[in-house]
């Protein structure tokens, strides 16, 4: 019965009209040539990340020549039996690196979906980029040995502040690679 249904969880019947409002307001401010000109740049940012990231992750859903669309999926789950380093492990490495992760294991469980937006500048794609190969780095110390499997950086992600400047520091690695 009624009492028992679910109710509305937000003001607008499906979800929050002011998303609404926002999304036909870029798109007007846009207009055709704007949203073109906007989706040609996602999808070269998208193609310049996976480009400078070949050879250090596997990528999938690559078209015939090679390039992705506007997102690319990274593949980290042959990292798993190498490293026993996961999906997870490398979302929370990069908030020691100053990033928010993207969207981890959608549409297929261990993979990274990296979308970049239109907007964002060449020099912050490079910073990310270097962060993820940084992170492959770390991840190549761990399954050659350099690194312990069970006290490493990624596992041990994310280093806050109080963790990193705490005179109990009881890890195989450094306070400096740690953050």
């Amino acid at each position: 019965g009624y009492d028992k249904a679910m109710h509305a969880v937000s003001a607008a019947p499906f979800g929050s009209a002011s998303i609404l409002l926002i999304s036909y307001a870029y798109i007007k401010m846009m207009g055709y040539t704007g949203l073109k000109e906007a989706t040609e740049a996602a999808i070269l940012n998208a193609n310049y990340i996976k480009a400078r990231l070949d050879g250090h992750y596997e990528m999938l859903f690559k078209g015939k020549n090679g390039t992705v669309a506007h997102e690319m999926i990274v593949d980290t789950r042959v990292l798993k039996a190498s490293s026993g380093i996961q999906v997870e492990d490398i979302a929370k490495r990069l908030m020691d690196y100053g990033f928010h992760a993207p969207t981890v294991s959608f549409p297929i469980a261990g993979t990274l979906m990296v979308e970049p937006t239109e907007s964002e500048s060449k020099d912050e794609l490079d910073r990310f980029i270097d962060c993820l190969i940084a992170i492959r780095e770390e991840i190549r110390d761990i399954e050659e040995g350099r690194l312990s499997k069970d006290d490493n950086m990624l596992l041990n992600a994310p280093h806050t502040a109080e963790v990193v400047m705490s005179s109990n520091w009881n890890h195989a690695y450094s306070r400096e690679r740690a953050a």
